[in-house]
């Protein structure tokens, strides 16, 4: 039908609550839904499966799927969907979609709802599940109108991925699932743009100054936030001749070949060389960082004064550690900004000389120990990385294995170490590693996986097999709650409910068809 008053033309469609949403996930670029289907939610994956763009993956249990679009995000920096129905699939999905809030990973979590359109009590799965969802949520919100299903899916998209990123949940009644809803596609347009704080000119001038003096010796620490700074980091780095810690989220943001990469971490956690050098520094530069518990190491480090702290969230700076100077800003486009204004420095011998000294003996006192029955986990590590190469990502889960994998491996880029650090959820490294390997079919995918997180989801090992996606899992075979049952020996002298029954892992796998 004609437009009226224009020369412009449109023409109103009638389309499923399903389908338009599914436009909405296809122009967001969105590729894959995780979930189980129900009741309320099976138009729309009956629109899904019209679907040449987004490829519905069915799992085991909703946690995983939450943990799928997590790894999914983190190895490609592409936003994914978790598909949930009321109630039960939402909290199922809860442990995941808290992790990727605590990790400020973006998620669109699609959580169907009961019928909206008559007022009857007690319908099934009836619970509120916006104010369940609030918590761990960027976003929490319901769609009323058929008419809204489209910009509201595509504004949860764009708020999810801005500033610092993090799941958002949209709830869709069934009742818009099961009728068609008159709707001008020509008026849909573009994607929502949100756009970052940027830091003050005056600010950009002070950090400098604060940097650039004759005998400041800084230390830089970044986080995930610095991830796309890219060669810019390691042009600051070199600028400033700066030795470079990261935090466990942003381990290979910053090349770890480079001479001036010091540790993940520079406190009581960290070896005795890095704590030595992070010591003798005279200012710090902390870069899309949160100087969480973890990594700190439980607040055991000190950062050299004075802090500079850049972070896209204008909360963060002085939450944990009072700040010289806070600026909220987008991360690479102030390092953009700040480089030029930053005096060279000659190349310093002596500190690369130190650090590169300092990593040969700490994998000295590694390779030194003697064998035993048991695997070592540095030769573990070094060996699956020669094995399958520079490109692998690996996943972890919480625990030991977390902490082995962040000090043995050694990364070039981010999005290559997937592990769940501040909210450190058990049964996360196997669904990840799905997620992730959907994400990155080119790259070898590995899951690190603890024998008790392995009870957890190791049951995706089926979803791997039936979505034909090849992933390498190796479970970590202590027979204990390692972690716990080491802080119980410790602090208490004893191990309660941390020492696991022994199980069949080839049992599991030949159950699964997998190999």
């Amino acid at each position: 039908m004609p437009s009226e008053g224009g020369d412009r033309s449109f023409t109103v469609v009638k389309l499923t609550g399903g389908e338009i949403v599914v436009r909405a996930l296809e122009d967001e670029g969105v590729a894959c839904a995780f979930g189980i289907p129900g009741t309320h939610n099976i138009e729309l994956y009956d629109a899904l499966a019209q679907s040449g763009q987004v490829r519905p993956v069915l799992v085991t249990d909703e946690q995983s799927a939450s943990f799928m679009a997590d790894g999914y995000w983190r190895a490609s920096g592409r936003l994914a969907c978790v598909n949930v129905v009321p109630g039960a699939g939402l909290t199922h999905a809860l442990s995941g979609i808290a992790e990727a809030f605590m990790d400020s990973v973006p998620m669109l979590v699609l959580g169907c709802g009961i019928r909206q359109d008559f007022k009857k009590a007690f319908q099934l799965h009836d619970v509120d599940q916006l104010a369940i969802a609030r918590p761990v949520t960027k976003s929490a919100v319901r769609i009323d109108r058929g008419e809204d299903l489209y910009p509201e899916i595509r504004r949860a998209c764009a708020v999810a991925r801005a500033g610092t990123p993090g799941p958002v949940m949209v709830e869709v009644p069934v009742n818009l699932y099961l009728s068609r809803h008159e709707v001008d596609p020509a008026r849909w347009g573009a994607a929502v743009a949100i756009f970052p704080p940027v830091a003050a000119p005056e600010q950009i001038e002070r950090a400098a100054a604060m940097l650039n003096g004759p005998a400041v010796r800084p230390l830089i620490y970044v986080g995930l936030g610095a991830a796309g700074l890219g060669a810019d980091l390691v042009a600051l780095a070199e600028r400033l001749e700066a030795p470079v810690a990261t935090t466990f989220q942003g381990k290979g943001v910053f090349p770890e070949s480079h001479p001036l990469f010091l540790w993940n971490g520079f406190g009581d956690a960290a070896p005795p060389f890095a704590r030595k050098v992070a010591a003798g520094c005279s200012a710090t530069l902390a870069i899309g960082c949160r100087f969480s518990e973890v990594g700190t190491g439980s607040y055991g480090l000190e950062p050299p004064r004075p802090l500079i702290h850049v972070d896209i969230d204008a909360t963060v700076p002085g939450r944990n550690y009072t700040t010289d100077l806070a600026i909220a800003a987008d991360a690479a486009e102030l390092v953009r900004t700040l480089l030029p204004r930053l005096g060279a420095r000659e190349r310093n011998e002596s500190l690369r000389r130190e650090i590169r000294d300092g990593h040969e003996a700490v994998w000295r006192e590694w390779l030194s120990q003697k064998p035993t029955d048991r695997v070592s986990p540095p030769r573990l590590l070094r060996a699956l990385q020669a094995s399958f190469g520079p490109d692998t990502v690996f996943t972890s889960d919480s625990g030991n294995g977390t902490f082995l994998a962040m000090e043995c491996l050694r990364l070039e880029r981010p999005g290559k170490f997937l592990a769940p650090v501040d909210y450190s959820c058990m049964g996360y490294s196997v669904p990840a590693a799905i997620g992730a390997r959907l994400a990155r079919p080119d790259a070898p995918v590995i899951a690190l996986a603890g024998d008790g997180a392995f009870l957890m989801t190791g049951l995706e090992l089926l979803t791997a097999a039936n979505q034909g996606v090849a992933v390498a899992v190796f479970v970590l075979r202590d027979r204990e709650l390692a972690q716990i049952s080491q802080f119980q020996a410790t602090a208490l002298s004893r191990k309660t409910a941390s020492v696991l029954p022994d199980y069949d892992v080839s049992g599991i796998a030949a159950g699964l068809g997998v190999d």
